[in-house]
């Protein structure tokens, strides 16, 4: 779903925006944390709330198996909190698989 206004401006919002999902893409093969900051830093700027937590999970997946539990809680539950907020159930239960998983 694009805001509105997204292509105004020479599609600039746009292009920032696909820019986001490039880095998230990214961050799932290399560069993780850069990556996922980098994605959820554009998708909080441009309120894309979906991306924002994905990246979120993405991070928490990537903390979770890298040792540091307390960041990967952290992103977790901000993830779960967003989905939940944002009806999306689909996501929100794959999260929780996803977590289930790292205790």
């Amino acid at each position: 779903m694009l805001l509105p206004g997204a292509l105004q401006g020479g599609g600039r919002t746009f292009e920032r925006g696909v820019e986001a999902y490039a880095l998230r893409l990214k961050a799932d093969t290399a560069e993780r944390d850069r990556s996922y900051a980098e994605a959820l830093e554009i998708a909080d700027s441009l309120r894309m709330r979906p991306l924002a937590a994905h990246c979120h999970l993405g991070l928490g997946t990537l903390y979770r198996r890298t040792g540091k539990r307390e960041q990967a809680e952290k992103h977790f539950t901000t993830a779960t909190t967003m989905y939940r907020e944002m009806g999306m159930m689909y996501w929100l239960e794959k999260a929780e698989a996803v977590i289930a998983e790292s205790r």
